[in-house]
């Protein structure tokens, strides 16, 4: 680690800029971040949630802006039956190993939770309801966010190898990713239509936060604690309606796009550097094994039926 904090700001901010021009990539980004988590260190570690959190929600709304809403809602409800499938699976294949592989109960759920729907975002709204300790959701994130970035470089090439089109890897990737910022990275990389399917049946799917914390609260009997919305959704949804039938805004919707993209790719760095050995460490043996086993689970049953149904 560099131990002088102006050199570690100085290169911090020089990267993040960086991120806002071509010359950095999503997969890039997270590389770096994770070079930076190990080598460098993040100066500003204390606040990397919120500012994470905040920037990838603007960044999601920005993206509504460049598409159309009727093609968002068909996206959506298209794959409607792949998320009730997939959520209903994971959450049950994820209690049944967390017993198996005798793992906290708490820290079981939170892991389902996160492979199940939208990763991060998941557990932070369901940890809360759970009253879950700051260690279970440290375990949860860290290896929600390490399966994130192995599938943001791996699912592009597995998705080409496999000749999937554009509308296939939008799907499989908005099912089997964990996290919306490495959904939207690895289908930004696949093509347009990739990128739009991929936003548009994910948020669909994250909207099943509420109804899972629900879930939960009864499950755990912890209904006194509060729900955290996500409000983020409702104001993509806008943006799209806005860019479909407001013609004035089409004209500057795809700067707002361009910079959305950049604060995505942005996003992507500080999820990498906040991938402290701390972290790393922080995540046991069987908990690992549970999230390895769930993401590759429902990533292969996604890709099976997302074949065979989609075209």
């Amino acid at each position: 680690m560099i131990e002088n904090v102006a050199i570690r700001k100085t290169l911090f901010f020089i990267v993040v800029a960086l991120c806002f021009t071509p010359l950095i990539t999503p997969p890039l980004a997270l590389f770096l971040g994770l070079i930076f988590a190990q080598f460098i260190g993040h100066p500003y570690l204390h606040l990397n949630k919120k500012i994470t959190t905040n920037l990838l929600q603007f960044s999601v709304v920005g993206l509504g802006f460049g598409m159309n809403l009727q093609t968002a809602m068909k996206a959506g409800s298209e794959g409607l039956a792949f998320t009730i499938a997939s959520i209903a699976g994971t959450l049950i294949l994820g209690a049944l190993l967390g017993r198996w592989l005798n793992i906290e109960r708490k820290t079981s759920h939170l892991i389902s939770s996160g492979t199940a729907i939208c990763g991060g975002s998941a557990i932070a709204a369901v940890g809360p309801v759970l009253q879950a300790e700051e260690e279970h959701m440290s375990v949860a994130l860290g290896i929600v966010f390490i399966l994130n970035s192995i599938a943001l470089f791996l699912f592009p090439p597995i998705g080409h190898m496999l000749h999937l089109t554009q509308h296939q890897f939008g799907l499989w990737a908005a099912i089997a990713i964990h996290d919306t910022s490495s959904v939207v990275g690895a289908a930004t990389s696949y093509g347009e239509e990739a990128l739009s399917i991929a936003t548009a049946v994910k948020l669909t799917r994250a909207l099943w936060i509420i109804p899972l914390a629900l879930g939960t609260a009864l499950v755990f009997k912890s209904g006194q604690q509060k729900i955290k919305w996500p409000y983020f959704i409702g104001y993509f949804v806008i943006a799209t309606a806005i860019n479909t039938y407001v013609p004035v805004v089409q004209e500057i919707a795809p700067y707002v796009v361009k910079l959305a993209r950049a604060g995505l790719t942005a996003t992507l760095f500080l999820i990498g550097a906040g991938l402290s050995k701390k972290v790393l460490r922080s995540v046991g043996v069987k908990p690992f094994i549970q999230g390895v086993i769930l993401w590759i689970v429902i990533s292969v049953s996604a890709l099976c039926s997302v074949m065979y149904f989609a075209h």
